[in-house]
């Protein structure tokens, strides 16, 4: 495609000599006899302007001006066409926005040279304006499909995860499903444990690994003889022995992983059970250094397990249930995690009647 050039001239004869020197150099001519006119024939198409400075109703400075304030005039080459030679002339046009000047009347050479070196450089230019918007182009483009691949993999990754914790739990209700009276101990559980971390100020990320962890407190009671496990009445020395050993089968079943959830799983299955004053089992841990998640677990067990309906026993009252609970302060529990739970009381008794055996 030949270059196309913008000549502006008020004169139509030097418009058509113009005319007639762009086509001898292989150019394309668009004409324009005034500055509203070349303004209204400029777009991204035009390569160069010439550009006449004595014009009546808009000079060429003030066109000058006016299409350097356009985004498609911003970088078009402007070559002043003028019989002015003054210093100030030639200032003057610079400030306008003008690239170079031919004086009249017009030398051929002198045109062909001007406008060569000019249009190489617009050349130059297009070239670099076009690989740029091609990398811009294709930096939203990797940007997006990046995007895209994040979202996705994201999305995977909560799936994975999901179908984590919905196996664990439906590993935890294997351990409760034998006995029907205790269907969704292990849901008030978790929310017993969120809702105690919270109040503790523990960060969201430990809230959370505790509300989805502590359903697994019991996870070892898989492997207690439903004889002991299910035995309406008082269980015997021997079969309270065996009854404890639930706490070690829980970690050996969530133990030797490097999965955080399951690592926090083994700690609680294993230290629930431990009391403050250091008579729990399995190991007879005392104070703090039983592990934070199985005191706070302690307190919430104990709640479900007294108000909840065994093969042993019928459901306590709450009130019957906090009596009890109170003289374990201190001993059996924490007192600091018994002190928040009976100070959110409500809160609790409200989890408690959303999930209702």
């Amino acid at each position: 495609m030949p270059h196309r050039i913008l000549a502006i001239d008020d004169e139509k004869l030097n418009l058509r000599v113009l005319s007639g020197l762009l086509r001898s150099l292989g150019y394309e001519a668009v004409l324009a006899d005034s500055g509203e006119k070349a303004l209204a024939a400029l777009d991204a198409s035009i390569d160069l302007i010439l550009l006449d400075v004595m014009m009546p109703d808009m000079d060429g400075f003030t066109v000058a001006r006016k299409i350097r304030e356009r985004p498609d005039g911003a970088d078009v080459p402007i070559i002043m066409v003028t019989a002015l030679t003054g210093k100030q002339d030639r200032l003057s046009a610079v400030e306008a926005g003008a690239n170079d000047f031919i004086a009249k009347p017009i030398d051929m050479t002198e045109l062909r040279v001007r406008m060569g070196s000019l249009l190489k450089m617009k050349q130059s230019q297009d070239q670099v304006k076009r690989y740029q918007a091609e990398l811009e182009a294709m930096v939203r483009i990797r940007t997006q499909a990046l995007r895209l691949a994040l979202e996705n993999l994201e999305e995977s990754q909560k799936t994975i995860l999901t179908a984590h914790r919905e196996t664990l739990h439906r590993l935890a209700a294997a351990a409760e499903f034998k006995d029907a009276d205790t269907a969704n101990h292990i849901t008030r559980m978790s929310r017993y444990c969120a809702a105690l971390a919270s109040w503790l100020g523990l960060h969201d990320g430990e809230t959370e690994l505790v509300e989805q962890a502590s359903p697994m407190h019991d996870i070892g009671k898989i492997g207690i003889p439903d004889s002991i496990l299910l035995k309406p009445g008082a269980l015997t020395p021997e079969e309270w022995k065996v009854m404890q050993k639930h706490t070690i089968f829980g970690a050996r079943i969530l133990g030797s992983s490097s999965f955080e959830l399951l690592r926090a799983g083994e700690i609680i299955a294993l230290s629930h059970h431990e009391k403050w004053d250091g008579s729990g089992y399995p190991s007879g841990l005392s104070g703090e250094d039983i592990p934070l998640f199985g005191r706070i677990c302690a307190v919430a067990d104990v709640f479900d397990a007294l108000t909840s309906r065994r093969p042993y026993k019928d459901a306590f009252s709450n009130e019957v249930s906090l009596d009890i609970m109170k003289t374990g302060r201190g001993s059996h529990f924490d007192p600091r995690i018994l002190d928040l739970f009976l100070e959110h009381f409500d809160e609790i008794l409200a989890i408690k009647a959303s999930y209702v055996d």
